[in-house]
Parts: structure tokens; C-alpha cells; sequence
């Protein structure tokens, strides 16, 4: 009786969900055959051919970051080898115009490009936003995205989609609606396991709370909803086609979560070194100043303030004798309100700590300016713990500043390494361990100095704009078959 029971109920329902799963398969069937004629009804070009529209999804375009640099130089690179493309941006900086964002990167970045690139403007950006997910952040943004995607989709349905910013749960969107090969640029995997490690051992982080770290029951299940997330990004992932990724430490990642080993490539991101080197180096001359310089987008990530607590311990302990004066730069890029309000409280901290008259914020601020900054300065200061790579330390060590930067990430791994046996910089972890680095670099005579200095010049050439153009290139290649 009680299996007669079951299969009354069992029966019907196995009957009814592989009906809706036929339903949805069919309905999924005809939005990729109503996307693709879509496609086939957009206009040609002047020659009748359609042109091959490759896209480039990256919301945050109109950002001053390393990111951005990355997005600039691919669409040039691909505007000079390929004549039958248009690059497409989706972007929502809906705050400014197309010709103001070409023209911004050129400013930020020194960056022309060749041709015209087509801009897709989308309204529901703020459905990425952190903001809007206090809690489940990750997944909300990457459901988010899936939104945000669809909209592009609909706007304009490219050949060859690259996602340029991380956004993986639009991959598969593009592949299976869209019939785009696509690729993929990843600066940072969205979750790795170094951030599983972090929960698993319940250490206090920007992105694992203190009330998570003090509750197992809490931590424990984190780590499952980690578990649960890390595979999803790995089948999405695993959807790409070419996978570009920026950082040895990067790949590692990548390739344990997406297993994508045979399409994926280390393409060291585009660092404008040649402006940098332009700048010469020379013994240091008598200076009643001194500057130390850190260049990063304003981020949580990013730490901020262990740069400011170890400056501010470097001056109160007096370990630079008789030096004279040093000065703070914290120069970086500001995306919204958040960015903002994450500056106004850094500047409370050094009100804090007593150093508000030693320390400089220049938010936003043209390449010239930059330029100019890392000329003057004596160290480049990086915080960021588990940095994927790394731009603002190749252009600290390219314009001569000496760099101390945390020891994970790229900059362990691909950055500040010896250069034929030779110091090329310096790395730390912790306050008192940047506080003593700073110190020891400003004991050093100015001929020390300037041997670090000049080790550091030569090491960079291979993250030039010229080798990312032909690595990149190489990588996408595929795509265009």
C-alpha cells in the first residue's frame, strides 16, 4: 500500500517536472533562434558586409583603474591588426558621453585608439553594485550580472563576446543564447582558496565580519555557501573558449576552479612603462622632503589604512634620525559615493592618528600628475594582500621609486623577484613590517638607493603595452577562426 502510495505521488510528479523541463528547454530553444535572428538583421556595413562585432563587457569603463588600461589596450590591439571589426563596449557610465570616456582614457592612460568604438549604454548597473547585497554579496552580485547581461544581450548581440571584468555568470548567457565564442580577461577569480582558507580558519577580514569569524556555526556555514558558489563560478567558467588571465598567482586559481588548462594563458596586463621610463634616475639630491607614494584605486581591498597606520608609526618612532620631512601620497581612482565616502574615512583615521598635515589625497587625477608624483618619490607603497597583479607596482618600479609591497599575490610572484640576482624592491606584511622597510630604505646611502632603483627599471620591460599587444593577440586568436 505504502509503494502504491510513493508511486501516485512519485509518478505524477516525475511526469510534471519533465514536462516543465522540455517547456523550458523549448523556451530557451526559441529565445536563441529569436537572438540569433536578431543578429542576422543588424546592419551591414558600408561595403554590405556585416562587420564582426566583438564585445567587451565592462560596466565600470569609464574607471581610472588597471582594469580600464587592460580594456584600452585590447580594443587598440585588436583595431590594428583586425579591419573588419567594430569593438562594442558595454558599459554603465551612463554619466558620460562616448567621446568623454575615449577621451578619458587617453588622459588617464595615454591611450588613442584608431577607430570608433560602439558604446551600449545599460540602466540596471546597479544590480552589480556591493551596496545592494549586505549579505550574500557574491552571489548577489553575480545573479546581478546575469540581469545586467541579459540587457547588453538584447541591445546588441556581438560574434565574439569578452567578458574584461570578472563578470563569469554572463558566459554563459553570451555562448548559449547568443552563439558568441567567447573569451575572457580575469584579473581576479571571484572567489578563490585563499578566500575558502580565510573562512576555513575563521581570520577577520574586509570580506569575513568579525560576528562570521566568532561563530563556528556561522563560519561553518559560509564555508559551505563558499563551496556551493566556487563551484558554480567553475562551471560557468569552464564555458569560455580563451581564457586570459593576468598573474601566475591568478592562474593558479583559475585553473583549479574553471580546469580550463588548455585555453587559458598568463597575458601580463599592459603597464605604460615606457612613459615612466622616460624619467630619469639620478643620485638623489639634498631635499628638505621626501615622499612616499602609493597608487591604487580607492577600494576596501585595496587597505588603505595599514598604509596610513604604518606611515603614521614610521614617523612616531622617529626611525628616520635626522631625515628630513616625509610626506604621504595616496593617489587613486574614485568609481561612486562608496569610493568617497571610503576616502572621507581614511582622512578621519589620519586625523586620528595625527598625521592629517602628512598626508596628500589626489583622487582622480591626470597621467601628467601621476607621472610627476612617482618622479618625486623615494617609495611606492602596495597594501593590497593577495593583489592579482599588481599595475601600480610595475609603474612605481618603472618611474624609479623604490617599492615596498605585500608579500602574496602577483607582487611575490611576478613582480618584485630578483632581476639577474639583484634587489629589485622590497616586500611586507604587516604594520610594524612596512614601518621597518620604509625605514631601512631611507637608512640606505643614495648610490643603494639608486642600484634598487635602477634593478627595478630593467626588470619591467617584460609588462610593457608592446608585449601585452602580442600576447594578447596570440590568445585570442582562436576567436577569430
Amino acid at each position: 500500500a505504502c509503494f502504491r502510495l510513493l508511486c501516485s505521488l512519485l509518478l505524477p510528479a516525475l511526469f510534471l517536472s519533465g514536462i516543465l523541463c522540455i517547456c523550458l528547454v523549448l523556451l530557451l530553444w526559441g529565445v536563441r533562434l529569436w537572438i540569433q535572428r536578431k543578429k542576422e538583421l543588424s546592419s551591414a556595413g558600408r561595403d554590405g558586409k556585416r562587420p564582426l562585432l566583438v564585445a567587451f563587457f565592462h560596466p565600470y569603463c569609464n574607471a581610472g583603474g588597471g582594469g580600464e588600461r587592460v580594456l584600452w589596450c585590447a580594443i587598440r590591439s585588436l583595431q590594428k591588426k583586425y579591419r573588419n571589426v567594430t569593438c562594442v563596449v558595454y558599459t554603465g557610465d551612463r554619466d558620460a558621453t562616448g567621446e568623454e570616456i575615449v577621451e578619458g582614457a587617453f588622459r588617464r592612460f595615454n591611450i588613442k585608439l584608431i577607430h570608433p568604438v560602439k558604446f551600449v549604454f545599460l540602466e540596471k548597473r546597479f544590480l552589480v553594485e556591493a551596496s545592494l547585497y549586505p549579505h550574500f554579496t557574491l552571489l548577489g552580485q553575480s545573479l546581478g550580472s546575469v540581469f545586467l547581461g541579459w540587457e547588453a544581450l538584447l541591445k546588441c548581440v556581438p560574434d565574439i563576446y569578452i567578458d574584461s571584468m570578472g563578470y563569469a555568470f554572463t558566459i554563459p548567457l553570451f555562448k548559449y543564447l547568443g552563439s558568441c565564442r567567447i573569451g575572457c580577461y580575469v584579473h581576479y577569480p571571484t572567489i578563490s582558496t585563499d578566500m575558502l582558507s580565510v573562512v576555513r580558519n575563521q581570520d577577520t577580514r574586509f570580506n569575513n565580519a568579525s560576528f562570521i569569524t566568532s561563530s563556528l556555526l556561522f563560519s561553518k556555514f559560509k564555508l559551505v555557501y563558499y563551496y556551493f558558489f566556487a563551484f558554480m563560478y567553475g562551471l560557468v567558467g569552464s564555458c569560455s573558449d580563451v581564457v586570459m588571465v593576468n598573474s601566475s598567482w591568478t592562474l593558479n586559481h583559475i585553473l583549479s576552479l574553471w580546469r580550463t588548462g588548455a585555453c587559458t594563458s598568463v597575458v601580463y596586463p599592459p603597464c605604460d612603462v615606457q612613459a615612466f621610463l622616460d624619467i630619469p634616475l639620478e643620485v638623489e639630491k639634498s631635499t628638505s622632503e621626501y615622499s612616499i607614494v602609493s597608487v591604487s584605486q580607492f577600494r576596501p581591498e585595496k587597505d588603505h589604512p595599514l598604509q596610513i597606520r604604518a606611515f603614521a608609526k614610521l614617523l612616531k618612532e622617529k626611525r628616520v634620525g635626522q631625515q628630513p620631512s616625509l610626506k604621504l601620497i595616496l593617489i587613486g581612482g574614485c568609481r561612486n559615493h562608496q569610493d568617497e565616502e571610503r576616502v572621507n574615512n581614511l582622512k578621519r583615521l589620519c586625523e586620528e592618528l595625527g598625521v592629517s598635515e602628512d598626508v596628500v589625497f589626489r583622487i582622480n587625477i591626470p597621467f601628467e600628475e601621476l607621472k610627476r608624483h612617482l618622479a618625486e618619490a623615494t617609495i611606492g607603497l602596495h597594501t593590497m594582500w593577495n593583489e592579482h597583479f599588481g599595475i601600480g607596482v610595475v609603474e612605481c618600479m618603472a618611474a624609479g621609486t623604490i617599492i615596498v609591497a605585500h608579500n602574496s599575490g602577483g607582487p611575490k610572484l611576478d613582480i618584485v623577484v630578483p632581476h639577474e640576482g639583484h634587489v629589485t624592491g622590497f616586500l611586507a606584511e604587516d604594520e610594524d613590517g612596512y614601518a621597518e622597510t620604509m625605514a631601512y630604505i631611507f637608512s640606505l646611502s643614495p648610490e643603494k638607493r639608486l642600484g634598487i632603483r635602477e634593478n627595478a627599471r630593467h626588470s619591467v620591460h617584460r609588462f610593457s603595452d608592446q608585449h601585452f599587444e602580442d600576447t594578447f593577440l596570440l590568445s585570442v586568436e582562436p576567436l577569430f577562426k
